[in-house]
């Protein structure tokens, strides 16, 4: 391969040799594997860059050369016959550094391939076009001031677009065009250090530093680049404050308050922000003890201020040493360990004619409520002047003040004007002024707040109109009710209620229970309650508050009874809930129940007289009435048991197969073995009966002498075993009463039992 690759040969076999040459063999290929090309090329005919040449070719024109890929034909071009490559234009390497493209070699008349196609590559070939350039710029930096030879302050770095791998066209060299002698550069490194000590801030701040870069490693010829930077000292605490002069003069009234400002002075450090910070105190000694002073945080001014009340007829001149220091002050510049300076202070009192001083700042009395008249509290101020004027004491103007209170203009006592009431108006401000007599322009105002204090006027009442509930279902001790209540009064401790029930009052209903946090509870005493019986309940509480004197009042709470469910919760709290299903009125549902009574006592005494007059036994054939009481404990017949048994036997007692007596009239010289003998042969014919049911029948005996029907309780009892029937009849409740009890067993048993009292005539 050549070199420059001007010229590169590649073999093919010659297809126009015999078929023995054609056996053979030869291994070729590309020789060469680049060309090159320089770039910025500004000649007038394209540029050569290489020549393609196969050793089948014999220079008789009969093989083409080809080319492909990127550029051909707009940048470059191929002879085919000479294989000769030229561009067309000037090419940059800093935009495309090479192309690769692909020859091959073709037989002129048929086309066909004399080598397989390959690639090689054209190289763009660097040339020192390009100038160093700095990324960043206009830099800025800064660095302390006073710091040794070789700080480090910054960093620049240059680039340079041509090839580095080719030649020095990219090497760089940094150095100072100007900054000279304050900063140094490394050539290699483009890092700028200090070059001269002991830099001064407060002499000069800021630098202005110009960093040439150039390539071709700093040779002559090379191409450069600048670049600015801009250097900042930084301030370091090296400089104490000092005073411009050493005395202050400042005068000051005999008038000014304590703490009012007297004057300025000022301390000056050249050092900036917190360095420049300085502190002010003032050495102890003659009238240090009068005045104080301090640093305005803004200025850095000292500020002298009055300490304590000044009196011209005491004392006209006051003198002190301030002394200005610095507190952050960096050992490393104490010249002889001295970091302050100091200044005289000379202040000159003036008299001047003052208002009068009160004894205090401010007064604060205490007063009860009530009537008018009562003296408050005084004031008192005097005239600090020699001259001692006297003083008049008025109330500043306010609707207030002017209707409550009053002052005296001489010895200055404060009093009520009207009854205060404290649950209207708790506090009371009122400014009292006092004027001197020798000069009333002269005058000093003071506030006065008075307090009313309060007295028990009112008494404690429950918080609101209780109406509480009770369920019908309340056990004992259950609570009702929370109460609290509320008072006018308004006690400086605050409120305390004590709640309990009437001493003179029993109530076995419900009690009170105080739970002694101003609250009650309301609790039942009983267990159970009925709306039938009584729907409301108005229970009276007393609530007494801790003031005096005691005052105490009494409230009624309302309690209705109603009926809950099994949570508590209420269903219904009204009576006609349960007397009006109907939605009658009470006066219609009375109304009826009258009617009711009228017709049943109608009926009962016509039956009465009709039965007075036949004078026959309470039950005759046609009157005997049976009702079948059918129960099933268990599975049976179905219908079959139903159809076992014709219920007309009972309507019809002739039906029945014996035909014995079923009636036995007791007349009134009857004894009791007659009524016993009744019982057991009725018993009898009832026991010989098929019926499958179990058979309640009724017996009755009427004696003479009343005018009412008989009354008769009849009690049903089922034993565990099979179906039994109790049967109680009473007679008449006459002068001669007669009383039968009958117990009748079920007729599934064997062992029937028949229970028969013994039964006398006339006992009850």
């Amino acid at each position: 391969m050549h070199r420059w690759g001007k010229e590169h040969h590649i073999g093919l076999r010659d297809h126009r040799r015999p078929s023995t040459a054609a056996v053979q063999r030869v291994k070729r290929g590309w020789v060469w594997n680049q060309f090159f090309v320089l770039e910025e090329y500004m000649g007038s005919e394209p540029q050569y860059v290489g020549k393609l040449h196969s050793d089948l070719d014999r220079g008789d024109n009969l093989v083409k050369y080809t080319l492909s890929g990127e550029g051909v034909g707009s940048i470059f071009t191929i002879e085919p016959t000479t294989g000769d490559i030229h561009a067309l234009r000037s090419l940059d390497r800093e935009k495309k550094p090479y192309y690769s493209l692909r020859a091959q070699a073709v037989d002129v008349f048929t086309g066909r391939p004399l080598e397989p196609e390959s690639t090689f590559i054209i190289k763009v070939q660097d040339i020192n076009d390009n100038e160093p350039k700095f990324l960043e710029g206009p830099y800025a930096a800064s660095v302390p001031e006073m710091s040794p030879v070789g700080t480090y302050v910054t960093r620049v770095t240059a680039t340079d677009a041509d090839d580095p791998t080719y030649g020095n066209s990219a090497q760089i060299v940094y150095s100072v065009l100007q900054g000279q002698p304050y900063f140094s550069v490394e050539p290699k490194t483009g890092v700028i250090r200090i070059a001269l000590p002991n830099m001064d801030r407060e002499i000069k701040e800021w630098y202005q530093v110009v960093i040439q870069a150039k390539d071709m490693g700093g040779q002559l010829g090379g191409l450069a680049g600048t670049s600015t930077i801009n250097i900042t000292l930084t301030d370091v605490n090296d400089n104490p404050p000092r005073f411009a002069k050493s005395v202050f003069h400042m005068r000051v009234p005999e008038s000014a308050q304590t703490g009012s400002l007297v004057g300025r002075i000022k301390a000056y450090d050249l050092d900036t922000g917190t360095n420049a910070q300085v502190e002010y105190r003032i050495v102890p000694g003659d009238g240090s003890s009068m005045f104080n002073i301090y640093t305005d945080g803004d200025t850095q001014d000292g500020i002298v201020q009055i300490k304590e009340p000044l009196d011209y007829e005491s004392r006209k001149l006051y003198s002190f040493k301030v002394l200005a220091s610095d507190p952050h002050m960096d050992a490393r510049f104490l010249q002889g360990g001295l970091h302050s300076d100091s200044a005289l202070v000379k202040i000159s009192v003036m008299d001047v004619e003052e208002a009068p001083i009160f004894s205090n700042s401010e007064y604060n009395m205490e007063t009860r409520e009530g009537a008018a008249g009562n003296t408050i509290g005084a004031v008192n101020a005097q005239d600090p002047d020699i001259g001692h004027s006297p003083i008049r004491y008025s109330i500043e103007w306010n609707p207030d003040s002017e209707k409550f209170f009053e002052v005296d203009p001489v010895k200055g006592t404060i009093s009520t004007r009207e009854a205060l009431d404290r649950e209207t108006t708790q506090r009371h401000n009122i400014t009292v002024v006092a004027t001197k007599v020798n000069n009333p322009q002269l005058f000093t105002r003071v506030s006065v707040l008075i307090t009313v204090l309060d007295v028990n006027e009112f008494p404690p009442e429950l918080s609101s109109p209780y109406e509480a509930f009770v369920c019908e279902v309340a056990k004992v001790g259950q609570v009702i009710q929370i109460l609290s209540a509320t008072d006018r009064d308004m006690p400086n401790l605050g409120h305390r209620f004590f709640f309990k029930s009437p001493r003179d009052l029993r109530n076995k209903n419900f009690t009170i229970r105080d739970y002694g946090n101003n609250t009650a509870g309301l609790l039942s005493r009983r267990a159970g309650f009925w709306q039938m019986e009584k729907s409301v309940f108005e229970v009276p509480v007393v609530v007494e508050d801790g003031g005096f004197p005691i005052l105490s009042s009494t409230g009624t709470l309302s309690v209705r009874v109603c009926a809950c469910d099994v949570t508590g919760s209420v269903l219904n709290c009204s009576t006609k809930d349960f007397l009006l299903p109907l939605g009658l009125s009470p006066g219609a549902l009375l109304a009826i129940l009258l009617c009711v009574i009228i017709l049943l006592m109608i009926v009962v005494l016509s039956v009465s007289l009709k039965r007075h007059k036949k004078k026959e036994a309470l039950m005759s054939s046609k009157e005997d009435a049976r009702d079948n009481v059918i129960r099933y404990d268990d599975e049976g017949g179905g219908e079959e048991d139903t159809h076992a048994f014709d219920i007309g036997t009972l309507r019809h007692p002739e039906a029945v197969e014996n035909t014995a007596v079923r009636r036995f009239d007791l007349s009134n010289d009857q004894d009791s073995e007659g009524v016993h003998a009744y019982l057991q042969r009725r018993l009898q014919e009832n026991n010989r009966d098929a019926t499958p049911y179990d058979t309640l029948a009724t017996f009755a005996y009427e004696g003479e002498g009343s005018m009412a029907e008989s009354l008769s309780s009849i009690e049903s009892q089922c034993h565990d075993s099979d179906i039994n029937t109790d049967l109680t009849l009473i007679g008449d409740m006459g002068p001669r009463f007669e009383a039968l009890s009958l117990i009748l067993t079920g007729r599934k048993s064997n062992e029937d039992e028949v229970r028969l009292p013994q039964i006398e005539s006339g006992q009850p």
